[in-house]
């Protein structure tokens, strides 16, 4: 599904909190993705080439999505979807997957807040139960303390891996249905039941793949790649993905009268 920019609702709020939105000006009559999916890529090469650790690079990633999410929210996206933590993760160093757990515990307890200033319903998706029991319980806490906010609809990949996905709802259907397997069927047991599959994929950083991430639900969707870290992301990147999705043509396997 595609939406029209708002007009005032969202910019206003948002210059309540950041002071200017003038590049909203040049969303007006472009078309808006329903549904944004993002991998946030290079906070630890960033923190590397500020002189830091790492782990400097994940926190003011986390800072970054928090920010980002609201603007695209205000644009009039309706659904974020980030890749915050995949299956393949757990290989890198015991110390950056222990800083990485600490800093999902943090963002976790902070949202619950964040939620209810933004009116914003947040979802975990992956496999939760191989996470710690104290993670596991901040998910369910927060995503039952936000389940009725009707503002954006946050996705947060956490021990995600789309092929890892697609075999567990495979086997979420074995077991509990006799019907014909169909998309539609299918789609049902994914993690993101009931959410549009996303019009535009943001990925930085400068790598031009998937890694594994929504593969089911990607199969329509636009790529936009872009060359910087995630931590410098910008209010005008995020108007440039948007401007980029309106130049695609999007046709779904079908052709336009014209061809």
């Amino acid at each position: 599904m595609i939406c029209t920019a708002p007009r005032k609702r969202g910019v206003h709020r948002y210059r309540q909190i950041e002071g200017t939105m003038k590049s909203y000006e040049a969303l007006q009559g472009l078309k808006i993705p329903e549904h944004v999916a993002i991998i946030m890529d290079g906070n630890g090469r960033w923190g590397k080439a500020k002189g830091k650790k790492r782990t400097y690079g994940h926190k003011m990633g986390a800072e970054t999505l928090e920010k980002i999410a609201r603007i695209y929210s205000d644009a009039g996206v309706k659904y974020v979807t980030v890749y915050a933590f995949s299956t393949e993760n757990w290989s890198r160093s015991e110390d950056e997957v222990g800083y990485l757990m600490t800093l999902m515990r943090q963002y976790l307890k902070q949202s619950i807040k964040n939620a209810k200033r933004d009116n914003m319903r947040v979802r975990v998706i992956g496999r939760r139960e191989d996470l710690a029991e104290d993670i596991q319980a901040s998910i369910a806490k927060l995503e039952d303390a936000s389940k009725d906010y009707t503002g954006l609809n946050l996705q947060l990949a956490i021990n995600y891996g789309g092929r890892d996905e697609i075999i567990r709802a495979f086997n979420r259907y074995q077991r509990a249905s006799n019907e014909p397997l169909t998309a539609e069927v299918f789609e049902s047991y994914l993690d993101t039941k009931g959410i549009p599959d996303p019009g535009l994929l943001v990925r930085t950083s400068g790598e031009h793949r998937t890694s594994n991430y929504l593969l089911w639900q990607l199969a329509y969707t636009e790529f936009y790649f872009i060359e910087k870290h995630w931590p410098d992301f910008s209010e005008e990147d995020v108007m440039a993905s948007i401007q980029y999705f309106n130049k695609r043509d999007r046709r779904f396997g079908g052709i336009k009268d014209e061809d």
